[in-house]
């Protein structure tokens, strides 16, 4: 999960972020928690590779979901 989340105090104050974006990890559990899919978060923020997303959440890289 390491390479799919840093944290630089030049992008978004060092919030962690999806690696080669400015969204913050924190947008996901929020999108998931508020009852929103994994595919409405990735529409809603296309610059997230699949891959990493699922990354963050768990799964390996290239899982069928």
């Amino acid at each position: 999960m390491a390479l799919a989340i840093v944290r630089d105090p030049e992008i978004m104050h060092g919030t962690p972020v999806f690696r080669g974006t400015r969204v913050p990890v924190q947008t996901l559990f929020d999108y998931l928690e508020g009852g929103e899919t994994l595919e409405d978060f990735l529409k809603g923020f296309p610059t997230v590779p699949r891959a990493l997303a699922l990354e963050v959440l768990g799964y390996p890289c290239g899982s069928p979901l």
